[in-house]
């Protein structure tokens, strides 16, 4: 963020120093190295702290669904070769067991439709069928509640800069009824956390509705993916052949 910042405000201060006949090359090398995190925070004002908040939370959002939406995670391929051989045998004791040692997206599906199974003593298809679609579903609002998270980042940020943008213009203007026209540094300050706060809530909404749209879609893929691969254990318990 605060790379962003020195971008946008390196160049503002070139145009300035033109306009005014000051060496633009001083003027940047000058404004770059006024520019630290605590100035920033200062002139930026109150808005700066839940904003502050909401950059951590984005980033936290971001590395945990980096982590937890990965679809060898959630479709645990490397279980295929026993899910199928339990199916087979139709053994649910043991399809459960192998999906309670191990936790996923696709084992608490394929456990809930085993669990049906077991409760019935035998197989309705349409029964067992709706276990697995209630499990999909509970599944599905656990998975997303983390992503929609980086959506509500990304809407609320801007609306707090914005917040932050008035304030800051309030206090301009209540200097300048109070006859602070002939001092420009009081006005500086209030229209410095009036743009500050619009930037910060910026920065911040940006990265994280390209993560929660990038997210999402992945993790759309994945729900499909996992369908197809229910469908195709439950063929193979539907058609065992047990003795």
């Amino acid at each position: 963020m605060i790379v962003l910042f020195v971008g946008m405000m390196v160049p503002i201060a070139s145009t300035l120093a033109q306009e005014a006949g000051a060496d633009p090359a001083a003027v940047q090398a000058e404004v770059a190295e006024s520019v630290t995190f605590g100035a920033l925070i200062k002139q930026g004002g109150w808005a700066m702290y839940p904003l502050g908040l909401f950059s951590v939370a984005m980033f936290y959002f971001i590395i945990r669904n980096l982590l937890m939406l990965r679809g060898k995670n959630m479709l645990r391929n490397d279980l295929k070769p026993q899910i199928e051989e339990l199916m087979a045998r139709r053994d649910v004791q043991g399809l459960r067991e192998l999906c309670a040692a191990n936790d996923s997206l696709i084992t608490a599906v394929l456990d809930a439709g085993m669990e049906r199974i077991s409760e019935e003593h035998d197989y309705d298809q349409q029964h067992v069928m709706e276990a697995i679609e209630e499990a999909g579903n509970e599944q599905m609002v656990i998975f997303m509640k983390p992503i929609n998270f980086l959506s509500i980042i990304g809407g609320t940020a801007p609306m707090l800069g914005l917040l932050g943008t008035v304030s800051g213009m309030i206090k301009a203007f209540s200097i300048i009824a109070q006859g602070g026209m002939g001092d420009p540094g009081k006005l500086a300050g209030s229209i410095g956390e009036a743009l500050i706060t619009t930037a910060t809530g910026l920065v911040i909404a940006i990265p994280a509705m390209i993560a929660y749209f990038l997210f999402k879609n992945n993790f759309i893929g994945t729900m499909s993916t996992m369908g197809r691969l229910v469908g195709h254990y439950m063929n193979i318990y539907r058609y065992a052949k047990v003795d």
